[in-house]
């Protein structure tokens, strides 16, 4: 989440949602918090309509991962801070399970489509193999077992 929606959530400005980090820098490492390039920046504002705000903003944002998220509650101390975390954390961890569940759902989903298309191949051979026994034999072939000429006289 960058810093503009977290500082929205929390009830606090912008600048002051930084200013906090920047005074407890040591709590937010690199898989806590990041800054966006320029071009990041450029991308988030352009899908975002929400963040159009920021689109002539000097200053390049910061993005909060889920842990982030959750010391910005420790750091910036007031009693919404600490429901507002806690509200985050529960929101991320309903997005891990249901991308947990999406994934598998689409293992399930490539194991079928496996399954069927060995099924596929099978059927297809009992098929031709059908159509080669449901074509007449040639007339060039012998017939087996005993057969009457009744062309030929009878002994007497």
């Amino acid at each position: 989440m960058l810093d503009a929606d977290l500082a929205e959530l929390y009830g606090v400005t912008t600048k002051a949602l930084n200013q906090g980090v920047k005074r407890n820098i040591e709590r937010f490492p690199s898989d806590f918090m990041f800054q966006l390039n320029a071009e990041e920046k450029r991308e988030v504002v352009t899908n975002c309509d929400h963040l159009t705000r920021l689109k002539f903003s000097a200053s390049l944002p910061y993005a909060f991962t889920e842990h982030g998220a959750l010391m910005l509650g420790n750091v910036l101390k007031s009693s919404r801070a600490v429901e507002v975390s806690l509200i985050i954390v529960r929101a991320f961890v309903q997005l891990r399970e249901m991308l947990s569940t999406h994934k598998e759902l689409a293992l399930k989903l490539e194991e079928l489509e496996r399954k069927t298309s060995s099924h596929d191949q099978a059927i297809a051979g009992l098929i031709d193999a059908i159509r080669s026994l449901m074509q007449t034999p040639n007339a060039s072939s012998s017939s087996i077992g005993f057969t009457a000429d009744i062309n030929k006289p009878k002994r007497k």
